[in-house]
Parts: C-alpha cells; structure tokens; sequence
C-alpha cells in the first residue's frame, strides 16, 4: 500500500542564505571593558577579513563603564567567512556575546 504524503509534511527547501554577498555586514561584540577586549576583536575581525576597513568600527560604552560594546562593519565575501567569524569570537573568553 503506497503512503501518501500529506501537504503539512512537505516543506519547500530552506534558501542557503537571505543575504546576497559581497555585502556590507555589522557585527556587534560586546565584553568586559578592558585594555585589551577591543585589540582582541579586531584581531579575530581581521584574522577572516584582511581588507577590512579600519574606520567601520564603532564603539559604546556603558552607562557604568563596566562593558564596551564594539560594532564593526565588514564587507562580508560568503556565510562561511561570517560563520568562522562568530565561532572565533564566541570562543573568545574576552567576548560576552557577539551580534
């Protein structure tokens, strides 16, 4: 006996990614302030993106000082490379949460 397939089992294939690249692509990190929380994003930042532009980063502060939050814009080339970018910083030990 065949089985018949209902309409709510079936699902149209997932597209890869919404994004098209190259793009422009925000990323927010944020962290502990400390002397060395922002070298250190940067330092993964452009571990995977080399020709990122140095003056694409914005940085805030909060209200107590405590915490730094830093947002950098990259011109993102694939998924993969933005994927590769938020495992580093989220195995960072310095990042509290990354955007």
């Amino acid at each position: 006996m065949p089985v018949k397939v209902s309409a709510m089992s079936e699902s149209a294939p997932e597209p890869e990614s919404l994004l098209v690249f190259p793009c422009e692509f925000p990323i927010k990190v944020i962290g502990n302030a400390s002397d060395t929380f922002e070298a250190q994003v940067l330092e993964i930042v452009c571990r995977h993106a080399p020709d990122m532009d140095k003056t694409a980063i914005t940085r805030r502060s909060s209200q107590g000082g405590n915490y730094l939050a830093i947002t950098v814009t990259l011109q993102a080339t694939s998924r993969a490379q933005l994927d590769a970018i938020y495992q580093d910083l989220t195995a960072c030990k310095l990042v509290l949460m990354a955007l």
